[in-house]
Parts: structure tokens; sequence; C-alpha cells
């Protein structure tokens, strides 16, 4: 593959032509699909019209009803260019493709017997040629024929026609009535159960919602549908964003790259994102389901209606939707919960993402396969700079934003820039001062120094920023950070008054590299500070609180959020910086009992240990994965010792119950697990052997996966006697069950006794399939967070000959799964040595641009 240029952003042009009217007739035939278009163009600058197109076989094309000869158009592997065009013209085009062989999983491709697309961000010039960029919008008609063995014949917008054709074929015709770039295309062909509901919104619209799937699976599309209406209305209430179409359609395919693609109209999803029972899905799992089919809902407005100039502006609609979709969360589980979950993502894949050669904007300023862009950066910071926003305009006046931003720039093709500039103009406040987080790379560290003068009884905190030098980035300035913060007394934990107003919260704007706030109190003690509370921006807090100080906050905490992040604080210190583990396992004496009975899903967050992939990101240079792994596993064992009876009279105060899916009962199954995890470390073996028998008691009785899967788990990670048995018995009930066997997978690629040879046996099972993203991931994605065994030599291996075989078969999928290298540089030596000569092996076999652009990030040097 000839090499791909690097695209700029200060480049952009718009295009030269629009195509106003787009009429589609999609042929599936025996051993090819052809597809017939005709394209209104719109001339804006005298050019010749370059449209984009690959793998297609040209077999007609015609200008306003004349056939075009040879030389009146060229052809290369990547364009279709034609001069001398009218101000306005009709081209007509037939062009073969081979879906049954695209196993690049883009454009129009097979999916076992189903059709379906993914075109999001460049794949519709792999059905016909187009102008296939996002600011190119278009009204869509769609003409769909098929044989009757494939009865489903889906596509965007409104049913307008069906019918019957010779040979025992037939047709439907689809409509969508709004403006839409190529991305949002889509159509889906196949034999298809269809769970019906309805909605009506706030407008009156009565809307058909219809979720799609294999006949098997239509029972596991119920929790979906609950989510789609509870979504639709949540936009409603909050954004005042009603839908706009007669039907509102998902589809459920199982080869998939992305979890889901908010086409216009017709949502195509991962399974693993839309299909979902408590017998076979995890409590985690479901509420993914719920969120994901939230934000796929929330992209018709922060996405189609309102979509990017072009795809450097992907945080645009990424992050405003991630935000939306987290804010839902929040209200169905509980934002405290939803923080620490949220900000648990952020810094296992951002923060690490920051920390490497991978590091880059929200919204970066070159690339060369945008497909490498859809990054934690890109959705989860982008998501944070949008909290930011939202969190120092307040609820209100962030509501008279959006509300402009949606009123003026619906139908649109949009830049970050716009979008600032509306909300600055719909609320009153200027908000253009958060744009240089959008162009920033790296994550700000936040340093706070605080005193208190008992004398005056005056409280001073002086907040920094400081912004890690950055090779490609010199010039990093400093930005807006919210710091949202509170005085506690330290006896009572009772909320001091920060001013005459009587307000007990504050959030300040450090707008400069150091600022200092001044607070007079009436209290003659120095007060605990809580700061950043809710994680109110996306940086590395340091602040140099003492352990005590840290475990008062843990117990006095009235922000849930913080709450958990002083635990946090106090096991980095333990993790990082071998400070004395007792200050936590006190926190956890005190504090759990009484939460496990009043929150427990919260209960069950105090117990997260951070993953060693986490605790990995801390480090800049001489990474041990192994002295990593030892020290938790360390500060595990001593926990688990030191409190072994809370361990297990927590178990024992939290028997199986029947199913309900309200957050307590959710919270008593993370709880739950969560014990049972830590009192299987303990040194004793002896107790293990009981925890054991605990678990494989839980496995045999389990009402519902979540309790089944965290059973399998102790068991297989702790090398009992049963695992084996029980992995057998855990095949055999969900033989032909793809998403419950994907677990299955999980579990074994996870353990952490695992060897490379257990790794090569999952991927040379008679399950596994190289075609379905779900299971490649499955094993590979659970071997980038074993990580002594993936940094070692044979690990990495490994990893570089999977992504050199989904190079040419997939290798959207095999860059992505290449970016778990990205940090390679701050292993400890001799440890890079041969990570380096990996890649460099396999950028000398990779061909495909998003294998080499990736390689080629990875082994530069960045400063």
């Amino acid at each position: 593959m000839s090499a791909r240029p690097t695209i700029y952003l200060k480049d952009y042009q718009a295009p030269a032509y629009r195509i106003s009217e787009v009429d589609l007739v999609i042929r599936v035939l025996a051993d090819y699909t052809e597809v017939e278009a005709t394209l209104s163009l719109v001339q804006l600058r005298n050019e010749p019209l370059v449209l984009m197109g690959v793998d297609l076989a040209l077999q007609h094309i015609a200008l306003n009803g004349r056939k075009l000869q040879a030389d009146e158009y060229a052809l290369t592997d990547e364009t279709l260019t034609i001069g001398n065009l009218p101000a306005s013209a009709r081209l007509h085009t037939i062009v073969r493709i081979d879906p049954a062989n695209n196993t690049h999983l883009e454009g129009l491709y097979r999916s076992g017997d189903l059709y379906c697309t993914q075109n999001e961000p460049e794949g519709f010039r792999k059905i016909t040629y187009f102008i296939d960029r996002p600011d190119n919008l278009s009204q869509f008609t769609t003409r769909i024929e098929a044989d009757l063995s494939y009865p489903t014949l889906l596509a965007n917008g409104n049913l307008v026609a069906q019918g019957m054709l010779p040979g025992n074929r037939h047709y439907a015709t689809w409509q969508d009535p709004t403006l839409k770039p190529s991305y949002l295309f889509a159509c889906v062909i196949g034999n298809l159960a269809c769970l019906q509901s309805h909605f009506t919104t706030s407008e009156g619209r009565a809307v058909s919602l219809q979720i799609y799937s294999a006949p098997a699976d239509q029972s596991k599309c119920v929790i979906a549908m609950q989510a789609l209406k509870d979504a639709m209305r949540w936009d409603e209430d909050n954004y005042d964003c009603c839908y706009d179409l007669d039907v509102y359609m998902i589809v459920a395919v199982s080869q998939f790259n992305m979890g889901a693609m908010e086409n216009k109209g017709l949502n195509i999803f991962n399974t693993a994102c839309v299909l979902a029972d408590p017998l076979t899905t995890t409590d985690i799992s479901i509420e993914g389901v719920k969120a994901v089919i939230a934000h796929e809902y929330f992209h018709n407005w922060t996405g189609n209606r309102i979509t990017c100039r072009d795809w450097f502006q992907l945080c645009l609609k990424e992050g405003f939707t991630v935000y939306r979709d987290q804010c839902f969360s929040a209200d169905l589980l509980g934002a405290a919960v939803q923080r620490i979950d949220d900000v648990s993502t952020l810094k296992a894949a951002q923060f690490s993402e920051d920390a490497g050669p991978l590091s880059h904007p929200p919204r970066p300023d070159h690339f060369v396969e945008i497909n490498n862009f859809y990054t934690a950066t890109v959705y989860e910071k982008g998501a944070e700079i949008m909290r930011m926003i939202a969190a120092y305009l307040g609820k209100d006046a962030f509501r008279k934003g959006t509300d402009h931003y949606f009123a003026s720039l619906d139908g649109k093709a949009v830049t970050v820039e716009d979008m600032l500039e509306a909300i600055s103009a719909g609320s009153g406040v200027d908000v253009r001062a958060f744009g240089p987080w959008y162009t920033q790379p790296g994550t700000p560290t936040l340093t706070v120094v605080d005193s208190y003068n008992a004398a005056s009884q005056t409280y001073s905190i002086t907040l920094s920023q400081q912004h890690k030098a950055h090779g490609k980035y010199p010039n990093l300035q400093p930005v807006p950070i919210p710091v949202a913060m509170a005085l506690l007394d330290a006896s009572s934990g009772q909320a001091l008054q920060l001013n005459a107003s009587g307000a007990t919260e504050q959030v300040l704007l450090l707008a400069e590299a150091t600022q200092t706030f001044n607070f007079k109190l009436a209290t003659p003690t120095q007060p605990l500070l809580s700061v950043l509370r809710g994680f109110s921006a996306p940086v590395k807090l340091h602040y140099n609180c003492s352990e005590a100080s840290l475990a008062q906050l843990a117990v006095l905490e009235t922000d849930g959020y913080n709450q958990w992040q002083a635990t946090q604080q106090l096991l980095d210190g333990v993790l990082l910086h071998g400070k004395p583990k007792h200050h936590y396992i006190e926190v956890i004496k005190h504090a759990l009992p009484k939460l496990a009975v009043q929150q427990p899903m919260l209960a069950s967050r105090l117990l997260d240990i951070p993953s060693e992939n986490t605790l990995g990101a801390h480090y800049s240079s001489n990474y041990s994965p192994a002295q990593v792994r030892a020290n938790r596993q360390h500060l595990l064992t001593t926990l688990c010792d030191a409190l072994g009876e809370l361990w297990l009279n927590q178990y024992a105060a939290l028997p199986l119950q029947a199913y309900s899916d309200t957050p307590l009962a959710v919270g008593q199954r993370a709880l739950r697990n969560s014990v049972l995890a830590i009192a299987a470390q303990a040194s004793n073996g002896a107790v293990v052997a009981n925890v054991q028998r605990l678990a494989m008691a839980q496995f045999n009785q389990a009402g519902c996966m979540t309790e089944q899967v965290a059973a399998l788990r102790v068991l297989v990670h702790t090398q009992a006697e049963q695992a084996a048995d029980a992995l057998a018995a855990y095949y055999t009930q969900f033989a032909g069950q793809p998403l419950a066997l994907d677990l299955w997978f999980g579990v074994q690629a996870s353990n952490p006794h695992a060897s490379i040879a257990d790794i090569q046996a999952l991927l040379a099972h008679s399950d596994f399939d190289w075609h379905t993203p779900n299971r490649v991931r499955a094993v590979m994605a659970n071997l980038s967070q074993n990580a002594p065994l993936l940094w070692s030599s044979a690990g990495v291996a490994l990893l570089c000959q999977v992504v050199a075989q989904l190079d040419g078969q997939n290798p959207i999928l095999g860059a992505r799964l290449l970016n778990s290298l990205g940090r390679w540089r701050t292993l400890a030596e001799p440890m890079q040595q041969p990570v380096q000569q990996q890649l460099l092996q396999l950028q000398g076999q990779a061909r495909s641009a998003n294998v080499t652009e990736t390689l080629r990030t990875l082994l530069q040097r960045s400063s």
C-alpha cells in the first residue's frame, strides 16, 4: 500500500461541490452487490469534481443522461475525477461491490447471513463514489432490492414504498427528509426478528420503536427498549430535544468494530451493546447497554442534526454526547457511583494515553488515518471539557447556552469554535477561554498548597497548574481549571460557610499559572480541605495532605466521589510511595459496615484497588510490571489478613437473592462480589480453600450472570481445584451464546497465572473467531490488562503477531489493539529493547494506514 499523506486541520477547505440529493438503489445479488447512485450536484467552485471511492468496480457512468467516455473521467484506487461540469448536474453511476469478502467491516459488508453497514468515518466510499466527508449534507432516498430469503430491508428515514419484484425478489424504499453526511447512512438486509414498541414525544409525534436482532435474541432486547424510552424522555426533560422521524430503529450485529453507530434513524449496534439478559449479562454490561443506547440516541441532536465540519472536530459530537450519556446514567445509578466509574475509566485509559507517545489533543491538528483517533482522549477527555463548561456556567446558564447551540446551528456542520461561541452567546457568559483544552495534549498537574491562620481565622489556598513539555506542542499555555472545593470541620465533618451568602461549596477557577484564594472562617481549628470535588477537572492532583487527614476525609466526606478519591490517594501512597497501609485498613474497617447497609454500591467502590495498568500510568520511567503486581498483591493480602472476619461477615450478610435491577440490588451484588474477591487473597491456605468453596457454591447457585461469572473469576484466578470443572460447566451451559462465551474467554485471558501458551490455546480454540471483533477483544484486550504477561517478550511478540494478522483483515481492530503498547518507553531496562525490536519487525510487515500510523507514532520519540 502506498504511503497515505498527512492531513492537516490548517489546510481545511470546503468541498468544491455539494451533493444536494442522493438516490440509491442497492441490489443484493448472489455473487456481488450492485449499487446504482444518482447524485444531484451543485457547483460551489469552478474545479473538477473529485469523488472518493475504494474497492469499487465501475460498471456505468453518465452525466445529465449522457454516458461518459473513458477519456472524460479519471479513475484511481481511491478517486473518480470529472472535469468541465456545469453549475448543476446529475451524475449516474453503477458499481459492483463484494460485501462477503469485506473483512475490514467498513462500508457494506456481510456478517453471517446479514448485510449491514459501518460508514463512520470514511466507509461510504466503499459503497459508491461520493463526496465522503462530514461537511457534505444531503437528502437520501434509498431503495433496497433482495431475494425474499432476506425479508428485512432497512435504511435511514421513513418507509415510503415496498413491494414484490420478479424472480422471487422484493424491494423497500426509504426516504430521509433530513440533511445528513454520508457517514450517517445505513442499510441492513437480512432475516431478523423485531421487538416493537412506541413513544409519543412531548411535541405529540407518535414514534414507532423497533429493535431488530436474530430471532433467538429477541427476548434480550427488552432492557434496551426500556432504556431507549428512558433516554428519549430524559433528552426532552433536560434539553428539550425531541425525536424528529416516525420510526427509530436499532439493529444488533455480531461482527462490528465499534460499540454502536448513530446512523440517522437506523442505529447499528454491536450485539454486546444492545442484547442484555440477567442470566447471560453482567450488571456492568447491562448498565453499559443502557448507556450506549442513550449515547446513540442523544447523537440525534449532538452529532446528527448538528454534525462535524471535518473529522478533526470529532470531539465536538463525541465529547458532548458522552457527557450527556454520563449524566443520564448518573440519574439511573446515582451521581457519586457514576462519577467514580467515569473517572476510573478516564484515569485508566485516557491518562495512560496522555502519558505516552499516543498523546494528542482532543481535537488533533493532523492525522493520516482518522480511525486511529477514536480514542479515550477524544471521547472521555472531550466529555470532561464539556463537564467543566457546564459546572462553570451552572445548570441554568448551561441550559440557555445549549438551547442556543441547538437552535442556531441545527442542520449545520460545525467546529469546536462554533460550539463555544454559541454556548457563550446563549448563556451570556464567555466560555471561549476553554478552547485551549481542545487544542493541547497532556494531563495538567494541579498543585494545591493551603494554610490556616488561627489568630485571624483566615484560610488560604494556592492553586497552580503545570503542563509537561510535549515535543509536538512546545507552547503549552495555562488552561481554565474549575476546582470545586469545600472546607469541613475536622471533628464533625460539617461543611463550613465560605462566604457571606452562606455557601458551603465553591468552584474556584484557576485561569492562570498560579492563584491564591482567601476565606474568612468562623472556626478556631484548621479545617479539612475537600478539593476537586466530583473531579471537577481532568487533572492530576498533587496535594500534600497527610495520611491521617486523608483517612479523616474518607470517613467524614459528604461528597461520595471525594470519599472514594481519599481512599484512592491513600492507596496511591501505599502502592507507589511505600507509605503505611494501616490508614486505609482503618478507613475500610470503620466505613464499610455502615456504607454496606446504606449505600452498598458506594461501599463496593471503596474497595477498588487501582488496576495494574492504572498504577503503571504513574511511571514516566523504570516501570516494572512485575514489581507493580507484587506491590498490589501484597496490599491485597495484607488487607485480607488484617480484616479477615470482616470479609466473611459481610459476605454472609449479603445472601443470594432473587434477581432485581434496582440500584440497591445491583449494589449488593457488587459488594458481595468485591468482598469475595478480596477474601480469596488471604495468605492462609485454609482460608483460601474455604473462600473457594464459597465461590463454587455461588457459581452453582447463582441467579444471574453477575454472581456466576464473579465466582468463576475467583476460582480461576486463585487456581482453585474446582476451576477446571467450573470452566467446563460454564462452557456447556452457555454453548451457542456468543456474548456469554466472550466472558468465558475473558476470565481465562485475564488470569494473573496465565501463560502465553494459555493465550495461544484460547486463540486456537474452536470457538475463537478472527472475524468477530468481540471475540478477538475478549482474549487480546484482557491480555493487555494482564500487564506482566503482556510486557514479557513473548507477550509483546504474540500481540504483534495478532496485529500482523489483523493488518490485512481488520486493520481498525489491529491498530486499536496495538495501542496497548503505548507506554513501552516507560519500561525499566532491559525490557524496552525486545519491545522495540518487535515493533520494528511489525513495521516492516504492516501495510494498512491504520497500523503503520500507529507504529510510526509508537516508535517516534517525544519529550
